[in-house]
């Protein structure tokens, strides 16, 4: 084969094995199950954790040989039975049964059905200026890939302070990841940006080829290591509720209950809303910042 042809055959299978998202996720989630937790015997030393290729294949009852193809890119389009078999065995949680079907080029009856509904909720909102009624509230509006949009005066005081106004927009996940201040404002970074990773795998699967996203992706991917490495371990989650521990430097320990709501139109935009407690810490906190 001549030098010209075999750079072209290289490139080419580098960009499959790029865009390979599927087969990243398989891999990634197929490590983390042992044959035990499987149902499995185990057999042989192994030399990698998790299960094997032809362990994943019989519990989602393919062949081995479609199973490799499926997870090298060479497989296409895989049946949505096929998908849940293989999200079962791997003992996918909702969020990530979903992002595999998106991934994938599959519909889910489950998320078809969440997604009207968060639209049937988000119609009686108008949603670029819900943050003008909320002022008792931290609430930021965020894009798809978590640019500050807009913010609530009690948002700004709890996560935003050390930032001058005028330079908006600024990014969550770099600041995240980049940003020793906001780094230092979680009592448990680690979950937090745990979760970070998760919730925009789980976006990024809906708008693929969007710039923004692999913007973002490459850019945290060389500045932090620790972004890089939870990236390559696929975490899925679509965050919805839950609380944030913040360890403040003016205010001490706060606990805040959030909850995120979707535009309707689903175009990645979220309003991300935190709350107190009443009569804890953090309410007095709102109360005093309020007044």
């Amino acid at each position: 084969m001549s030098t010209r042809k075999r750079t072209v055959n290289e490139a080419g299978a580098s960009a499959r094995e790029a865009e390979n998202l599927l087969g990243d996720f398989l891999r990634a989630h197929r490590a983390r199950i042992t044959p035990e937790e499987a149902g499995i015997a185990s057999y042989g030393v192994r030399r990698v954790p998790g299960l094997r290729r032809e362990e994943l294949a019989q519990l989602g009852g393919v062949s081995a040989n479609y199973y490799t193809r499926l997870e090298q890119g060479e497989a296409m389009n895989p049946s949505a039975s096929i998908l849940g078999a293989l999200a079962r065995a791997l003992r996918l949680d909702e969020d990530a049964t979903i992002y595999l079907h998106s991934i994938a080029g599959t519909s889910h009856p489950d998320a078809t059905r969440q997604d009207a509904d968060e639209s049937e909720a988000g119609t009686t909102l108008a949603f670029d200026r819900i943050v003008d009624h909320l002022p008792g509230t931290a609430t930021v509006t965020l894009s798809q890939t978590n640019d500050v949009l807009s913010y609530t005066p009690l948002a700004y005081e709890l996560f935003f302070k050390h930032l001058p106004t005028g330079q908006e927009p600024w990014n969550t996940y770099r600041l995240l990841f980049t940003d020793p201040y906001t780094r230092d404002l979680y009592r448990n970074w680690s979950e937090e940006a745990s979760l970070a990773v998760a919730s925009l795998r789980f976006h990024a699967a809906s708008h693929p080829h969007d710039p923004a996203v692999r913007e973002l992706v490459g850019e945290l991917s060389v500045v932090s290591s620790e972004f890089a490495r939870l990236w390559a371990e696929h975490p899925v989650r679509r965050c919805t509720r839950g609380s944030k521990l913040l360890m403040h430097p003016e205010f001490g320990d706060i606990d805040l209950e959030y909850q995120i709501l979707h535009a309707p139109d689903g175009d990645g935009r979220r309003i991300l809303i935190h709350t107190a407690v009443p009569e804890t810490p953090a309410a007095d906190v709102f109360q005093m910042l309020g007044a």
